[in-house]
């Protein structure tokens, strides 16, 4: 029997939880690509290959960004790729790892590990560019209400960048709950601008469902029409993104938010933008086309409507951010990224992180950004390399899904994924002629993410490797320690990386200072490639006789590793753990850059610079501060 306050029963609670969720998709999610229009249309007419302002090229425009928003973001991601999710968590680590985890390496196992990284890499370009670029045309909308305000638009844009990235330390839990709001504003008020010239000129709806006006304009200027792929692909930049974000909300909740909401209000926004420019004189259409999304308003409602633009690449801005923050947090617990430090910014939300260091890179190179090519339109140039580039990744990724995983048919994958690779490969190629032009830019970004994320990988591996060399198996140390040693009261806990043999800190200790502790714990901390690990399933201990025991703690690659939390209510090795009587014993590696077979001399200095500058393991596992001591060693590798 239900309640006579909820006749509807426990579904009716349901459904109200998937459309809060779908709200505060629209203000978290949406706003990458929400505030496209504002750069989009214009940059495909105006950019650094300009079109001719008729009705084949407008029609032709108007038809690809269409198909583009229907074959990439609504079938490739929103329909399929988000089906392929980590336990409900989504993007290219997260993808990376469900294969790796159902496929095993294989031989081509190296080539997708390779691919995913470089995808996280050139997503780092991509975080550079979206605040630049979004706030930057947003504010670029004075010069339509006053054109002597040109002068500020640099020091605003510049100022407002500033502003967002000092407030990411406070975190976003207070301002968030503006997010939805914020954005279901913009988000309709684009859709009415759009509207009010589409049922003037109706005939735009048909132009753009209609894929003729897009083949015909590949017919009639086939190398300007590919030049257009470059900018239409804007239009679809924050498809990614939908992703990514995945884990935070659920499929459910996107798929409402994008097909009933979100992308009807860009499309109606397209298609006004596109009338609007058809309706006037040449002469009228050349000077509209330099930033039609603020036209579309009445002269009184312009100053508004850069007001709340402004407001939705803040927002938009801001999701870029803290997705920086959560794939830099990924990479960390796969093993990808040095240790940094991270701090939680609150205390209900897990997700919601703050890491100094990639902020600050961020900001630095943000402003650079503007300063650099002064106007949204340069950027623009620059804009969507990235994109595509991890787009055409995720293609390559999701063909391994579909014939490694989900076992499809070839007869259904080898034409969906030929249609997926022609699209994504076309947009790639075509912004690959903006790389002198700024594309460079996020390419260069790319790379050398790429090779930091890939030598840390690499080194580590290298270095455990040099470390087991030189291991000594525990059975034989227990035996031989412990009725040699001095027994003292009290908990020494020995970090370990490696789940078998002697901890170095542990034989430093026991060289040195000649004592060993009641009980010894030798604990190992293992990063799961799953979002998280199940409370009970956290913690594995083995005992090893005369009170030395060897812990695992699990955890997935979105769980923060706190140890003294996990260790407090473990009582399988003894009494529980007292903080106060507990010592916790770290190995500090310093590495020796060596000549020998593993990594070329120059990725061994830059390893090596990476360690000295990786957080603390202290600082990481949360350990109390009073309790720690750390022991050194030096390594070659």
């Amino acid at each position: 029997m239900t309640g006579p306050h909820n006749p509807h029963g426990p579904s009716s609670d349901r459904h109200d939880g998937i459309a809060k969720l779908a709200v505060a998709a629209i203000g978290v999610v949406f706003g990458d690509i929400g505030t496209s229009p504002l750069y989009a249309f214009r940059e495909t007419f105006a950019g650094h290959h300009p079109l001719a302002l008729d009705a084949i090229h407008v029609y032709g425009v108007i038809s690809l960004i269409f198909w583009s928003m229907t074959l990439v973001v609504s079938i490739q991601y929103v329909t399929i790729l988000m089906r392929a999710d980590n336990k409900g968590q989504g993007g290219s680590l997260a993808l990376l790892a469900l294969i790796s985890r159902s496929t095993g390496r294989g031989k081509i196992g190296p080539l997708i590990v390779l691919l995913g990284v470089f995808a996280t890499a050139l997503f780092y370009g991509d975080s550079m560019i979206t605040p630049a670029i979004s706030v930057l045309s947003a504010v670029e909308g004075l010069t339509v209400v006053r054109s002597e305000l040109e002068p500020l638009v640099l020091p605003i844009a510049v100022g407002l960048l500033v502003f967002l990235f000092m407030l990411q330390s406070r975190g976003t839990a207070k301002v968030g709950a503006w997010f939805g709001p914020i954005m279901l504003v913009y988000f309709v008020t684009i859709s009415v601008l759009g509207l009010n010239q589409v049922v003037r000129h109706p005939e735009i709806i048909l132009a753009m469902i209609n894929p003729w006006y897009a083949i015909q304009f590949f017919m009639i200027d086939g190398w300007l029409a590919f030049l257009a792929l470059g900018s239409v692909v804007l239009a679809v930049t924050g498809a990614e993104a939908l992703y990514a974000d995945m884990g935070h909300f659920g499929r459910r909740p996107l798929r409402i938010s994008w097909f009933w909401f979100v992308m009807p209000a860009l499309l109606f926004n397209y298609m006004g933008q596109a009338a609007m420019i058809l309706s006037l004189p040449v002469a009228e259409a050349q000077e509209a086309i330099r930033n039609p999304f603020f036209l579309l308003a009445p002269e009184a409602l312009r100053l508004p409507l850069v007001i709340l633009a402004t407001m939705a690449t803040f927002i938009a801005s801001q999701a870029v951010i803290s997705g920086a923050f959560s794939v830099t947090h990924q990479a960390i617990q796969l093993g990808f990224m040095p240790r940094l430090t991270i701090k939680h910014t609150s205390a209900s939300t897990q997700g919601q992180i703050y890491i100094p260091v990639i902020n600050w890179l961020l900001m630095a190179a943000v402003i650079l950004l503007v300063l650099m090519f002064e106007n949204s339109s340069n950027l623009a140039a620059a804009y969507g390399i990235a994109v595509t580039g991890a787009m055409f990744i995720d293609t390559c990724l999701l063909a391994v899904v579909l014939f490694s995983l989900w076992k499809w048919k070839p007869w259904v994958a080898v034409p969906l994924l030929g249609i997926f690779f022609l699209v994504d490969g076309a947009y790639f190629a075509a912004n690959l002629t903006k790389v002198p032009d700024g594309g460079w830019f996020p390419l260069l970004v790319g790379v050398v993410a790429f090779t930091m994320l890939t030598t840390w990988s690499k080194g580590r591996l290298l270095m455990r490797q040099r470390m087991q060399e030189a291991a000594m198996p525990m059975e034989i140390f227990v035996k031989s320690a412990a009725g040699s040693a001095t027994r003292v009261p009290g908990t020494a806990i020995f970090m370990s990386s490696e789940p078998t043999g002697v901890p170095h800190a542990l034989l430093h200790n026991m060289k040195h200072n000649k004592v060993l502790h009641e009980r010894v714990i030798v604990l190992t901390v293992t990063i799961e490639d799953i979002p998280y690990v199940e409370t009970c399933d956290v913690v594995e201990t083995q005992d090893l006789g005369q009170g030395f025991y060897r812990m695992k703690l699990r955890y997935g690659f979105m769980q923060e590793t706190d140890i003294p939390k996990a260790l407090s209510p473990v009582n399988v090795c003894g009494p529980r753990f007292d903080m106060m009587q507990t010592s916790f014993f770290l190995s500090r590696q310093t590495l020796i850059a060596a000549p020998k077979p593993g990594m070329a001399l120059w990725r061994e200095k830059l390893f090596a610079w990476m360690l000295r500058n990786a957080a603390t393991a202290m600082e990481f596992f949360k350990l109390p501060t009073n309790r720690v001591v750390e022991l050194g060693s030096q390594v070659e590798i």
